[in-house]
């Protein structure tokens, strides 16, 4: 019998818990954000928690995965560097958007965060295929937000 180590899954789980829990000190859904026009797609703001807590979750498997397919040092290494941005860009994100009320600056910053999961797809993707597919859903959302973000800029004028 084989031992798996837990060790990366337990760091795995405790980097995304602790992402997420940094986003969501940043996230401010009161008045500002309730004033915001918001395009007729948005989805309602309760969906925004179960949908970030799959892509968490996804995002940590995706690393568990990774982290044993990793050829050598170096490669765990970059990978660590890019969740490391990634996570950074996701937190800055929520930051520039929700608490210093710039959603034009958000903007700019999204394509930064979109193109760092890319960055993570393709270098985890050359040695590890399924998390590279783990991370779909969370590029896809990247998309989806980019244009949610979009649309309320465009729809409430000069920030």
């Amino acid at each position: 019998m084989t031992r798996i180590p837990i060790r990366p899954v337990v760091v795995a789980a405790a980097a995304a818990a602790s992402i997420a829990s940094l986003g969501a000190l940043m996230t401010d859904i009161g008045a500002w954000y309730q004033g915001l026009a918001q395009p007729w797609w948005k989805p309602p703001d309760w969906a925004f928690g179960p949908a970030w807590t799959l892509i968490f979750a996804l995002t940590a498997a995706a690393g568990v995965v990774a982290w044993r397919k990793a050829p050598n040092r170096q490669s765990r290494e970059w990978m660590l560097m890019l969740f490391a941005l990634n996570a950074f860009l996701n937190v800055f994100w929520s930051l520039l958007y929700f608490r210093l009320h710039r959603p034009d600056w958000a903007l700019i910053e999204v394509g930064f965060l979109w193109l760092s999961v890319l960055a993570l797809m393709l270098v985890i993707g050359r040695y590890a295929p399924l998390a590279r597919l783990l991370l779909v859903p969370y590029l896809v959302w990247i998309g989806f937000a980019a244009a949610l973000n979009a649309a309320t800029v465009q729809l409430n004028g000069q920030f």
